[in-house]
């Protein structure tokens, strides 16, 4: 397969590939490369996050079965604060793989083993689509006080690790991602409880209360959680 031309005048777009397999990632780095790419490698789902979060990856190509998480969990981290394209790769051919994939937000999906022209010819498809490779929230907030870290995952006051449950992050992580604009409490619902849960605003005041507790935050004097009456909540922005 000959490379593409590569025009000079524009930045090679960065592609990177996690997957604990050796001869799959040296495939994969010399079949891009050869499309004039640059390659970024990761053996680990945490290494790739890691990655993915300091530097300004155009596309992401991610195999599911990874030593130390599922691929569908570091797409869901992922997701969390980048909209970044992402391929998934997997040798699980079936069509609930390829469902649950696609939801937790994958844009194309392709079954190993694969042929390197349909996979670049995928690869090319995306990356003509791209527009804004990242919603623009970084994916570290921290302000001397607040510490939030949406690729470990990790709260933290004045260098104290805070214990948040799973639906205390969830809205810790969707205000922050928009932080500065105002989140509808219908958003809220819809994104933490469900589509069932939309008249459910009881459900969200008493998360807000104790998320606030563990951010020592106050309604009455906020300082990273704000209430916009009957509309909804923002992040300090």
């Amino acid at each position: 397969m000959s490379p593409t031309p590569i025009d000079a005048s524009v930045p090679a777009a960065r592609v990177l590939v996690i997957d604990d397999e050796t001869q799959i990632r040296r495939f994969l780095d010399i079949s891009l490369r050869a499309q004039g790419y640059q390659v970024r490698q990761a053996a680990t789902g945490q290494e790739g996050l890691d990655m993915a979060a300091s530097e300004d990856m155009d596309l992401v190509i991610l195999d599911i079965g990874l030593p130390d998480m599922e691929g569908h969990e570091v797409l869901a981290q992922l997701r969390q604060w980048s909209q970044v394209p992402v391929i998934m790769l997997t040798v699980r051919a079936g069509e609930h793989e390829k469902v649950r994939a696609l939801d937790t937000g994958a844009n194309d999906y392709v079954t190993k083993p694969f042929g390197t022209q349909e996979l670049m010819a995928r690869v090319r498809a995306l990356l003509r689509t791209r527009s804004v490779p990242s919603d623009g929230t970084p994916p570290v907030f921290d302000d001397g006080h607040l510490h939030v870290d949406l690729v470990r995952r990790e709260v933290a006051i004045d260098g104290e690790l805070v214990a948040l449950t799973r639906k205390e992050y969830a809205l810790l992580s969707l205000l922050l991602r928009n932080a500065g604009r105002v989140v509808t409490q219908p958003q809220i619902l819809q994104e933490i409880w469900g589509p069932t849960h939309q008249q459910d605003t009881h459900y969200l005041r008493i998360l807000v209360g104790k998320l606030r507790h563990k951010l020592g935050d106050s309604a009455l004097d906020s300082r990273y959680l704000f209430t916009e009456p009957g509309v909804g909540l923002r992040f300090k922005g």
